[in-house]
């Protein structure tokens, strides 16, 4: 094995130049190139359009964890990059019932976010959206997308990975399709018997989903996160109120979550409500109300992290070495 491509990280990128140049670099590179092809091909298998994704609007996905949008001056306008194209999946339904993009996403996150090895500013995702779609529909995309890519970069470069220290058995059940379903209820009792203190009313916050991923061989859902943990376009349950019909996809082995989904609210009334209720102003969202109160098809969809799933199948330690460009929180760089 070359041990310049083993090798663990340091807390922040090199110069530029230097990092550009790096071995590991071009190898995570190469596994991405091929992650693209696989996924891009597995989408349009099973009649998904591509589309391009905005990158700055009137509003964006409000977003949580203490990330923020950046703001752009449009003409005079005040716009926002995006930092997730989630609004505007939903609003291309009606002519687009099935279609994905490879969505590239800006947000400034919290400067304590820098030393996770899981955040960067800059990222792309896979984003997916299903009109009529059910949760289970979402998660039966999601799981074939990661099991058509991981088969597929196993047998399109497995030199590449055996020199960056993977081993192919540990991705056995996951080419084979194996994937396990918990809730958001039974997550949290995991981490309080482990002594973790996980808020039972919020998201799992990274230490824990890396507590849960390390003890996993194999990925697994997580269903049915609290109302309030996550965005007002997020389905409520209608048999059980306070529970939202979504989920998040852990990997094992330490690399937490890889991507995160939902059935979507697409009732105009709930949609104005429920923003309310998140203390958004729906004055804010003026053009995407348009189009819910014009008819949103109700859909399903998720967002798998393309920086997150090259760094899974190459194990490196940080986002910022899969990235050719790296924009670390709180970290100034070209």
């Amino acid at each position: 094995m070359d041990q310049s491509l083993s090798a663990g990280a340091p807390a922040t990128p090199p110069p530029l130049g230097e990092h550009l140049r790096s071995p590991r670099l071009r190898a995570a590179m190469l596994v991405q190139q091929e992650a693209l092809h696989a996924a891009r091909a597995f989408l349009r298998g099973e009649g998904f359009t591509e589309l391009l994704p905005p990158l700055v609007g009137p509003v964006t996905d409000p977003g949580g964890r203490g990330a923020k949008a950046l703001d752009v001056d449009y003409y005079g306008h005040p716009y926002k990059l995006m930092t997730s194209a989630i609004l505007y999946k939903q609003a291309s339904l009606r002519g687009f019932p099935r279609l994905f993009y490879v969505a590239p996403n800006v947000r400034v996150e919290p400067e304590e976010t820098a030393g996770t090895g899981r955040h960067l500013v800059e990222f792309h995702q896979i984003d997916v959206e299903i009109a009529d779609g059910t949760r289970e529909d979402a998660q039966e995309i999601a799981a074939g997308l990661l099991t058509h890519v991981t088969e597929h970069v196993w047998t399109a470069v497995p030199e590449i990975l055996g020199e960056l220290g993977r081993i192919e058995g540990d991705f056995a059940d996951i080419r084979a399709g194996k994937y396990d379903v918990r809730t958001h209820d039974d997550a949290v009792s995991r981490l309080l018997a482990a002594g973790h203190p996980q808020n039972p009313d919020g998201e799992i916050d990274w230490a824990g989903e890396r507590l849960l991923s390390l003890e996993s061989d194999r990925p697994f859902f997580v269903n049915d996160y609290p109302k309030g943990s996550r965005g007002f376009y997020d389905r409520e349950d209608p048999d059980r109120p306070g529970v939202l019909r979504n989920f998040d996809l852990i990997v094992p082995h330490g690399y937490g979550e890889l991507v995160s989904g939902s059935e979507r609210e697409a009732d105009y009334a709930t949609i104005v409500t429920r923003m309310r209720e998140s203390g958004e102003n729906p004055a804010k969202y003026a053009w995407y109300l348009k189009e819910a109160r014009d008819g949103i098809p109700a859909s399903a969809g998720f967002g798998m992290g393309l920086q997150r799933l090259v760094r899974f199948l190459t194990g490196l330690d940080a986002l910022w070495q899969v990235s050719a460009y790296p924009k670390l929180p709180g970290v100034v760089a070209p």
